[in-house]
């Protein structure tokens, strides 16, 4: 049976924050520095009225000081659990709603951001309206995506023991880094891309197997368990740790006086 992406965003994210928290902790073993809340900081064009459509955990604005700016901010996540964990957000407008469907007045926001999100949802393209007919003429879209080989080495543990369905990309739609700017540009103008430099270099088993975890529908047996312990541990044991390539861009727009490009 086919599986829509939002269908699975429902089944993963619904009713728990914990896949997501999984998947965010992976990305601690980053060889960046500066790790990607921190890199986008420097990066959002962030000002006065400011939505995150798709906002997760809000994991970012404990990077981003959206108070001290004088940002006036609002979360969206279609998730109840989501939302509860967004309402924690100090000074933070919540509502709950589908990204396809925002409940804002048009041009309501100077700043639109969808940080990987857009993937997980059956009509990208109505939510990329929805954010050209929310922003203000001369506001600014943020989305963050990935490219079609970002995590190939743990997209490759899925099918060598028996889960295919454990490929990142496997119940998500075809908006990557290397289709998405061309979608934006059909809404927006001066539309730029910036890839963030960062692999992954995982120093044990545990992290890995957690990822899984959080990416299966149903436990791994043990003898999966077992077979991702011996893949990943002689990688480890060969190379000092499990090296798992990104790759993760920043499109950013503007959206015009009509709101296309």
């Amino acid at each position: 049976m086919t599986v829509t992406p939002s269908a699975r965003a429902v089944s993963q994210y619904a009713t728990t924050t914990g896949n997501l928290t999984t998947r965010i902790a992976l990305h601690d073993h980053g060889t960046n520095p500066q790790g990607w809340f921190a890199w986008l900081d420097e990066r959002l064009p962030l000002t006065g009225d400011v939505l995150e459509v798709g906002a997760g955990t809000g994991r970012l604005w404990s990077q981003v000081d959206h108070r001290g700016r004088g940002l006036r901010l609002t979360l969206t996540d279609f998730s109840a659990a989501m939302c509860a964990r967004l309402r924690e957000v100090p000074g933070a407008r919540v509502e709950r709603c589908d990204a396809t469907r925002l409940p804002f007045a048009d041009a309501s926001f100077d700043t639109v951001i969808a940080n990987h999100m857009l993937y997980h949802l059956d009509e990208p393209v109505a939510a990329l309206r929805e954010f050209a007919r929310v922003l203000r003429p001369g506001g600014r879209l943020a989305a963050a995506v990935n490219g079609s080989d970002h995590l190939a080495e743990l997209n490759a543990i899925g099918p060598a023991i028996g889960q295919p369905d454990l490929v990142i990309g496997f119940h998500q739609n075809d908006v990557t880094a290397e289709t998405a700017p061309a979608r934006v540009a059909a809404y927006f103008t001066d539309v730029t891309v910036e890839r963030y430099p960062c692999d992954l270099e995982i120093p044990t088993v545990a992290p890995v197997l957690d990822y899984l975890a959080s990416m299966a529908e149903q436990p791994l047996t043990a003898g999966q368990q077992a077979a991702v312990r011996d893949l990943v541990q002689a990688r480890i044991d060969a190379e000092g740790a499990y090296r798992v390539r990104k790759h993760t861009v920043l499109i950013t727009a503007t959206r015009g006086p009509r709101g296309q490009g």
